[in-house]
């Protein structure tokens, strides 16, 4: 066998190593648990483990925590239940799980090379070239006596071996293109490296607008970069529209927002870059951890009933307010996508496409009527319901069915606490006009 596939020698055991590691690891059983710490301790030390270093002020905090009763009572009888209770399961622990623990790590502690320390395998050595030169004369030996080498056998001629006729030609080199005018791609391709000057990270997924990446700027700061789709920047009049609308977007109080940063839009690519907000959204939240108490319900209406006030003071009615547009970052709930909704809809005003989301769309969005700030009312409320049921306020199942409910019934509000039922049932209204505005909800809230 080579030696580098040989076992490695394992030294042998004194028996007096493995006497002692005996006697060490009944110490906790000897001493009623008193003694762990210390032969932990001893452990620690040998093996400079953090783990074991971790059970070592476990173990001491049992035995300190007894001592302080022990000292802060004249008797034992006197001792309150919780403490009682306490130092008995800590001493039982010390005493029993110490006891396991020294018999588990015992072996790995006092025999070396059976625990925590990698094998030596054996430097394997390359083989030394052969000397290809002919040996000078032997002195002493006249030419004819010289030793004679066998001969070389001949070489032989590399036999061409014909390619198979049916093996297809190599294919064309071809340049790659500039990842800054890459649009959005298909699930399960290699999305784009750059757009414009930021790097791309990551995904954030895909929508009904376009895809999300996670980009880095060129100051090292995560931002968000929403791609939309290549017919948006066809027509120049429906850019000057929608930087226009996204111009406006930019002035929104930032406090409940996620800020829109910056804007593009080229014959090639169109995206817009907003703050990153290091969360999950509402939507995720609830499906993932349920429905909101009326603690949170109340401040995730408050704040966001604030954004919604911030963005329709800028001149600007959200279209697409939702779950999935509400962030809950470690600050607070922050609303995203707002403005972009509408500048969408006057690019795609001659495609015949209603904007939002059905579940959320107010009676006036689904009859094709003018919107304003009050749809984005409308789609609070609803919203809302989520977040306190976990279902949709109008339904689960087909579109007809749910934009039925819309125009003609009235959504169950059981589900909300008694301190917003009325005013969602307000902004719930199919009359757009009898539905306070965000500024009034946020007062009726407060008061």
């Amino acid at each position: 066998m080579h030696p580098y596939w040989q076992p490695p020698q394992q030294p042998q055991k004194p028996a007096t190593n493995t006497a002692v590691s005996w006697v060490w690891a009944l110490v906790p059983l000897l001493t009623c648990g008193f003694g762990t710490p210390f032969v932990i301790g001893y452990a620690a030390a040998r093996k400079r483990s953090p783990w074991l270093i971790v059970a070592t002020g476990f173990y001491a905090l049992n035995f300190v925590v007894f001592l302080i009763a022990i000292a802060s009572y004249e008797d034992v009888e006197m001792w309150p239940v919780w403490l009682d209770t306490t130092t008995t399961i800590g001493l039982c622990l010390n005493w029993f799980g110490g006891l396991a623990h020294t018999l588990i790590i015992r072996r790995g502690v006092f025999e070396p090379g059976h625990a925590w320390q990698p094998v030596q395998q054996p430097q394997f050595q390359a083989p030394r070239p052969m000397n290809m030169t002919p040996p000078p004369q032997q002195q002493g030996y006249p030419p004819q006596h010289q030793p004679q080498r066998p001969p070389h056998p001949p070489m032989q001629r590399p036999t061409y071996v014909q390619p198979p006729m049916n093996m297809p030609p190599p294919r064309p080199f071809t340049q790659p293109t500039h990842p800054s005018t890459m649009g959005p791609q298909p699930r399960g391709s290699q999305g784009p490296q750059f757009l414009g000057p930021y790097r791309v990270v990551g995904d954030l997924g895909q929508g009904g607008q376009g895809a999300v990446y996670l980009c880095v700027d060129q100051r090292g700061q995560k931002v968000a970069v929403k791609v939309l789709h290549a017919h948006i920047a066809k027509d120049k009049d429906a850019q000057a529209r929608f930087l226009r609308e996204v111009d406006a977007a930019r002035r929104v109080a930032p406090f409940s927002t996620a800020r829109v940063l910056d804007v593009n839009i080229t014959d090639d690519l169109a995206y817009v870059v907003s703050e990153y907000v290091d969360g999950v959204s509402l939507e995720q939240l609830v499906k993932d951890k349920g429905p909101r108490n009326e603690d949170g319900l109340t401040r995730l209406a408050l704040a966001t009933s604030g954004a919604l006030a911030a963005i329709h003071k800028a001149g600007i009615v959200h279209r697409d307010f939702k779950p999935s547009n509400v962030l809950i970052g470690s600050d607070g709930p922050r609303v995203i996508d707002f403005g972009i909704a509408k500048a969408l809809d006057q690019v795609n005003a001659t495609a015949s496409q209603v904007m939002g989301t059905p579940a959320y769309m107010s009676p006036e969005q689904v009859g094709g009527r003018p919107v304003g700030p009050e749809t984005d009312v409308f789609a609070w409320a609803a919203t809302m319901v989520f977040a306190a049921s976990g279902k949709n306020a109008f339904g689960e199942d087909t579109i007809p069915a749910i934009l039925n409910r819309i125009i003609n019934h009235q959504p169950d509000l059981m589900r909300l606490p008694p301190s917003l039922r009325d005013l969602a049932a307000s902004c719930l209204d199919k009359d757009p006009h009898n539905r306070p505005t965000a500024s009034d909800i946020m007062l009726r809230i407060v008061h």
